[in-house]
């Protein structure tokens, strides 16, 4: 065994076998897959009975990212059966998948800073990189130990690092539409210093941010307030005066696209005005395809007459509370966890964007059994099919209306 003391060649195991994968499919079917959502989908996604309709978004749940994720994590414990398995943080955010991977002994390491815990790494340990990627500060700390390394990250993730790269590269500072605080964010981030470690990058969150950078780039602004409000949010060593002459946009992967357009739209203008071309202005899209496909088609459920909207997932999931932003523009929306935050015909637990904690409220009139009603059902990308199926089950449940009669129709 190695004492992790030098840095070891990072070891290359390929945990996708054959025979590993049928039996990973199979255990991962087991717990997330669901019969009455697969049928739902095959239908048209509406169901009625009596009084009561529920309509499913046409995309939702799963995406490949997170199904090729779960796989490898899942595998990982079968090919090293006998080893310590670790994972940064979270493999997805979605509290149930988690949890199973707790209940397979994977351990989780902290992902907001590394601490002893990653000196303690051994060249026997499995480290599980998760699909939102990591810092290339951990990366290296991993291979420093010498740990055998899975990495999930998704493959949008990394086209993102390739173009942020790329600013680098050429001297552009990435512009970087994200949560400050966000795994893939931070990921990102590291990646757009370089490989000299010399670029610069700023992370934006909202249109008022955008507004108080464009104001900069017109000579608007005070540098001081600038690197005060954005003091946790750019490189080390930026400065407003310098690295924002030649700008590239990227993005973490799960924003709300339309506000990822219209920041771009914003920056490229403020740029052009200044120097009469938009040449000092690059972007490309880095919107995953997945996120981008659920949204659209929550714009499209929303066309059709519904009472409210129920969306699932993990409530630090990030596609998700763009899903409910989407939807609380249009009618009642609820972002619940799973089934249980459906408590009575009186009260729902759902997580309210603009407190960031979960809160109770009373369900709309047309919940009431006996009253005519239309329930809009769509999930984040991280969501798994069981706890969607849980969903509708409840939902038409306190409408009285029981999992056999769901079946037999």
């Amino acid at each position: 065994m190695s004492d992790g003391t030098t840095k070891a060649k990072r070891k290359r195991v390929n945990v996708r076998r054959p025979d590993v994968m049928e039996k990973v499919q199979a255990e991962v079917e087991r717990h997330y897959r669901s019969p009455i959502v697969e049928k739902l989908r095959d239908r048209g996604g509406e169901l009625t009975i009596g009084n009561t309709t529920l309509r499913l978004a046409e995309q939702f749940g799963f995406c490949y990212g997170v199904e090729r994720a779960i796989d490898l994590a899942y595998a990982s414990r079968r090919v090293f059966t006998e080893n310590r398995i670790f994972l940064i943080g979270e493999i997805i955010h979605n509290p149930e998948v988690n949890r199973q991977l707790v209940d397979m002994g994977i351990v989780s390491l902290p992902w907001q800073e590394m601490n002893e815990q990653y000196d303690e790494l051994t060249a026997d340990d499995v480290a599980i990189v998760p699909a939102f990627g990591a810092p290339l500060a951990f990366m290296d700390k991993l291979e420093e130990r010498g740990c055998i390394i899975v990495d999930t990250t998704c493959g949008d993730v990394m086209k993102v690092w390739r173009r942020v790269r790329d600013y680098a590269k050429n001297g552009v500072t990435s512009i970087i539409h994200g949560k400050a605080g966000h795994e893939e964010t931070r990921a990102t981030a590291s990646r757009a210093m370089g490989t000299d470690g010399k670029g610069h990058y700023l992370i934006i969150l909202t249109l008022e941010d955008t507004d108080f950078v464009c104001d900069y780039i017109a000579g608007k602004g005070d540098r001081a307030e600038f690197l005060a409000r954005f003091a946790d949010a750019h490189s080390e060593g930026f400065d407003p005066d310098l690295h924002l002459r030649e700008v590239g946009v990227a993005n973490q992967t799960t924003m709300l696209k339309s506000e990822t357009e219209e920041i771009q739209k914003r920056i490229r203008d403020a740029l052009e005005a200044r120097d009469g071309t938009n040449a000092n202005f690059k972007v490309f899209d880095t919107i995953c395809g997945a996120t981008q496909e659920r949204q659209d088609a929550l714009f499209d459920l929303l066309r059709k007459p519904m009472d409210l909207l129920l969306v699932v997932g993990g409530y630090n999931s990030s596609n998700t509370s763009h899903l409910v932003e989407i939807g609380e523009k249009e009618l009642p929306t609820f972002f619940i966890r799973d089934a249980e935050c459906l408590e009575s015909l009186e009260t729902i637990a759902h997580f309210d964007l603009e407190r960031s904690s979960e809160v109770e409220s009373a369900y709309p009139g047309q919940l009431l059994e006996g009253r005519p009603a239309t329930i809009g059902v769509t999930a984040g990308a991280s969501c798994p099919a069981n706890l969607i199926e849980a969903t509708i089950l409840r939902a038409f449940e306190l409408r009285g209306i029981s999992r056999e009669m769901i079946e037999a129709a």
